[in-house]
């Protein structure tokens, strides 16, 4: 299994303190992804967990200079309320001046209220068609063709597009949802699924969506991800969690590769230092060598 670390980027207790702690111990640890969570700005009811966070790709950019080693992703970036050329240009930059490090995990969002503070109130309700413009528009203009584009949302008739990403067009992206159509959109336009807050017996039932969808389309099956919160004392029954003895964290990393997921983003719920690098060292000693 291959393991990432989800950056305190957010909520209240947020620092660059927390960020370059992050940052370091998943470099030492050989981690493979930092990966940021993303919202601009939410209502009161979505303050407490999303008041305070550092913008998504702007972090990506700061930490990706300070850590050459680690790939830099989105877990996910609220992709609709946003305009998707703008997009297409932040990734692009962050993945040339990286070196083509960067994996773009992308959803359709759920806080209508959010957008309505974006100022794009009616594209909740398009939101899904919105998305699936953009994974186009994005292999369009990172592939580097100046040929028309025919979109709903961005028709592009007389353009230059550059720097490339390093990647070019096979910069991955990865979709991000529960739903049966954002299931079949993984496997139908992206280059992997994306979970977040799901336990092994919930995953398994949509991998085959995935994979049909992706058979369906003639594509290579998508790789699977998911974000998992880590819990060494305590346990928060709202989510789920890798919790309890090491061998029972294990046993869980090993029912999610059983599912053919190949990347775990570990989420240790703290934004203090100190403590994030003592769970992330206390995994990698405790629990990786188990699985």
């Amino acid at each position: 299994m291959d393991f990432g670390l989800c950056l305190p980027n957010f909520p209240a207790g947020a620092s660059p303190e927390g960020l370059e702690a992050a940052g370091e111990v998943a470099e030492r640890l050989g981690w493979s992804t930092i990966w940021t969570t993303d919202h601009v700005i939410v209502n009161h009811a979505g303050a407490a967990e999303y008041g305070r966070i550092y913008e998504a790709i702007t972090t990506l950019a700061w930490l990706g200079a300070r850590h050459p080693r680690v790939r830099l992703g989105t877990s996910v970036i609220v992709v609709p309320p946003r305009n998707a050329v703008l997009l297409a240009k932040e990734l692009a930059t962050l993945d040339s001046l990286s070196g083509g490090r960067v994996t773009a995990g992308i959803a359709v969002g759920w806080n209508r209220a959010e957008f309505a503070n974006l100022g794009m109130a009616d594209r909740f309700h398009v939101r899904g068609a919105y998305v699936e413009e953009t994974i186009r528009l994005w292999r369009h203009l990172w592939s580097g063709s100046t040929e028309p584009f025919s979109g709903r949302f961005h028709p592009l008739e007389d353009f230059e597009f550059a720097p490339l990403p390093d990647q070019g067009a096979a910069l991955p992206i990865l979709v991000g949802g529960r739903a049966e159509v954002a299931l079949q959109r993984a496997g139908r336009m992206a280059d992997g699924y994306h979970s977040s807050s799901t336990a092994p017996a919930e995953y398994a039932p949509r991998v085959p969506v995935v994979l049909a969808a992706a058979k369906a389309a003639g594509r290579p099956a998508p790789w699977f991800s998911s974000r998992v919160r880590v819990e060494f004392d305590g346990a928060d029954e709202r989510f789920y969690a890798l919790r309890g003895s090491p061998d029972e964290m294990a046993t869980e990393v090993r029912a999610f590769a059983d599912l053919g997921v190949s990347h775990l983003a570990l989420w240790f719920a703290t934004t203090d230092p100190a403590e994030l690098v003592e769970r992330a060292e206390r995994f990698d000693r405790e629990v990786a060598p188990l699985v």
